[in-house]
């Protein structure tokens, strides 16, 4: 099923501009109670074969941009690439995980693919109050209207339900971006109507009980930059909730939110069990710092750092770290970075990085950095629990430690002389990937050794993509100076 939410480059008249199936449910195979943590192990990729059940059979496939295939949802063409890609790197274990192949969204911007079905009813309920309240929909050309975008996030974390009746009984949380600066411009009424109408037909008195909460963002520039920088809670809960990699995570509607709960969480468990146990990590391009925190968790890590550049994840990460398992003992931090700006400071002292790139992949100095870390360009750094702050006279690292989180502990970090052993490397550009892969590999300071695939977007050619790397001089070393204590003993 799929539905066109508000579009930037499209006028409305009359303001009714949903197209979905009148029916909530997707007319296809009823998909598998999901099964308890953790999740079934993936398939090679070389034995998966074409499965002609697998198919989109959506009525609007023609008419939406949304997916680009209606066949083989289990096995995008894109698989058979990837396998022969890192078959000739030496990797002979890739494997794919199709995970959930229908009602598989959980956050949803502009046009929708097969989503959540709770996600169905909200839009439609949407619909009605828009329609209700004449609200008039943004005209780009113009600069006109009321609504904007719309952003719609599932939580399926509810304790007080059996975990296999969490996901179907999910609850909404809207984002109506407002095309005005602020709440007190003439046409919040109407926005504060919509809201109201929402919560008394959807909210928890209602027979739908449906809606999570409601919050408004203010939106007025000309660009295509959906959301703005003022966010206000409007009804319902403040917090959003979710399970995944063994936490609760707190997201706010201004952070970054995987689409894919499901794919994500499978991700994450098979991510755990390449970080060894009591490492110190670097968790880059972190957004609110959730797989830095699991592996915290899941892991016992001594240290775990997360960097991001943007600010609006602090708040997330604040929350979340307090739903940690009081027995951790190690010291976790996040900051609002640029990873571009100087990636030496991140990567020294840590173990284990992982870095997680939007599509683009990652930053060229990161990059660089990565292919040339050694112990002759290794500054020493002053010490990271913000005791010196004023001594340090580089005008980023200020910056970060100005807008950091620290949770302080009894365990102390590694000094910055140890060097990355282990990189783990998230991608969702394949394209990207590939070149960032091959220059890694190219000064032989890195092999890679494994890799896996996960099916975050079933019905397109985009996959998610964990690559495992070891630093190999490092390892080769080891080996020789094991040889020697043999022989003396």
């Amino acid at each position: 099923m799929h539905l066109y939410l508000l579009s930037s480059r499209v006028s409305f008249s009359p303001p009714v501009f949903w197209h979905a199936s009148s029916s909530a449910t997707l007319p296809f195979p009823a998909p598998a109670t999901a099964k308890p943590l953790p999740p079934p192990s993936s398939r090679p990729a070389k034995s998966l074969k074409s499965n002609s059940k697998c198919a989109l059979e959506c009525p609007h496939f023609q008419s939406c941009s949304g997916c680009t295939h209606e066949l083989d949802l289990d096995r995008p063409s894109v698989v058979d690439e990837a396998a022969e890609f890192f078959s000739k790197l030496g990797v002979s274990d890739f494997t794919f995980d199709s995970s959930r192949l229908w009602e598989w969204r959980c956050r949803a911007k502009l046009a929708v693919r097969a989503h959540h079905p709770r996600i169905n009813a909200a839009v439609e309920l949407l619909r009605k109050g828009i329609t209700a309240l004449r609200i008039l929909p943004y005209d780009e050309d113009q600069g006109t209207g009321d609504l904007r975008y719309v952003q719609m996030a599932v939580t399926t974390h509810n304790t007080s339900l059996p975990v296999s009746d969490r996901y179907k009984n999910g609850k909404v949380q809207v984002s109506l971006v407002w095309n005005t600066r602020n709440e007190t411009s003439p046409s919040s009424e109407k926005l504060t109507a919509l809201a109201q109408f929402l919560w008394r037909n959807g909210g928890p008195k209602s027979n739908e009980n449906i809606i999570h909460s409601v919050w408004a963002n203010f939106q007025t520039s000309s660009n295509n930059i959906i959301f703005g920088n003022r966010w206000r809670h409007l009804l319902g809960e403040t917090d959003l909730w979710e399970h995944v990699g063994g936490i609760d995570v707190s997201l706010a509607p201004s952070s970054f939110g995987q689409a894919n709960t499901r794919a994500f969480d499978s991700l994450l468990w098979k991510l755990q069990k390449y970080v060894p146990r009591r490492s110190s990590v670097a968790d880059l391009y972190a957004g609110a710092g959730v797989i830095g925190l699991s592996v915290a968790a899941s892991r016992k890590c001594r240290s775990v750092k997360c960097v991001e550049v943007n600010k609006e994840s602090k708040l997330s990460f604040e929350k979340t770290v307090e739903r940690l398992p009081k027995s951790l003992d190690g010291s976790i931090s996040w900051h609002q970075a640029d990873t571009s700006a100087e990636p030496l400071s991140w990567l020294m002292g840590s173990e284990v990085v992982i870095v997680d790139p939007p599509r683009k992949g990652l930053d060229a100095p990161l990059v660089d950095a990565l292919k040339t870390i050694s112990f002759r360009n290794l500054k020493p750094m002053p010490s990271t629990d913000g005791s010196q702050v004023k001594e340090e006279k580089r005008p980023w690292v200020l910056r970060a430690r100005e807008s950091s989180v620290y949770v302080r502990s009894s365990t102390t970090s590694d000094g910055p002389l140890v060097l990355p052993q282990t990189l783990i490397y998230i991608s969702c550009g394949w394209e990207s990937f590939k070149e960032d892969c091959k220059a890694l590999l190219s000064t032989n300071k890195w092999r890679l050794e494994h890799a896996h695939g996960f099916n975050f977007f079933p019905g397109t050619q985009s996959i998610e993509v964990l690559a495992v790397f070891q630093r190999g001089k490092v390892a080769n070393l080891k080996k020789k100076k094991l040889g020697k204590k043999k022989k003396r003993s």
